[in-house]
């Protein structure tokens, strides 16, 4: 059933930006920024963390999860460093996931050629 409402609130997420692109004049870029501003938000009024834990990783994989990732980041960092923590934490929750973006990133480039698109 984890694998269900996963699919699910994932799937919704990605079905409400693709409707954002085709029914308004967002770019994608605008969209997915406020998908991470949305889990930023979300996360710091308390209210993403039972919606994470509830949908795993359909609320936590998308980019609101980053979001909610970065907050949550921010938080444990301030409790354990004070006001250093509002500028390292998030860098290191997130550290994996970027790491990981970069290293996928490098692979394609390594094993794909570029084409033009014209």
């Amino acid at each position: 059933m984890d694998y269900v409402k996963a699919f699910l609130v994932g799937g919704l997420l990605c079905l409400i930006g693709q409707v954002l692109m085709d029914k308004t004049k967002l770019t994608p870029a605008r969209i997915l920024v406020g998908y991470v501003v949305t889990g930023v938000i979300l996360g710091a009024a308390g209210l993403y963390e039972p919606f994470a834990e509830f949908a795993g990783a359909g609320a936590t994989v998308p980019l609101t999860g980053f979001g909610y990732t970065l907050v949550k980041g921010v938080r444990e960092a301030v409790e354990a460093d004070g006001f250093l923590g509002i500028f390292t934490g998030g860098l290191k929750a997130a550290a994996g996931g970027i790491t990981m973006a970069i290293f996928a990133g490098l692979l394609a480039a390594l094993l794909f050629r570029a084409k033009d698109k014209s």
